[in-house]
């Protein structure tokens, strides 16, 4: 489960082959005890939580870097290992 970027306490994952339960282009996102899947396009809560203000980053995080994060998903559903995206700033 690849790391593809960290800022502010966020760790933000993109599973390899990861299409069995969100068929939506979708990242894992980790934060203290809270754990989630957000949607890549509308940056929609596709399960788990995260605080309101970590939620409101990493949607900014989303929108920044929206087509790298495409580009991730096509090769991770391929089975290739997503490259890292900058961190927010």
């Amino acid at each position: 489960m690849p790391v593809i970027s960290m800022f502010y306490g966020i760790i933000v994952q993109m599973f390899v082959l990861d299409t069995d339960r969100h068929h939506a282009p979708h990242i894992h996102v980790r934060y203290a005890e809270f754990n989630a899947s957000v949607a890549i396009d509308s940056g929609e809560l596709l399960a788990g939580q995260l605080p309101a203000r970590q939620l409101r980053l990493v949607h900014a995080w989303i929108e920044i870097h929206r087509e790298e994060l495409v580009a991730d998903w096509t090769l991770a559903v391929s089975g290739t290992q997503p490259y890292k995206i900058e961190p927010l700033r």
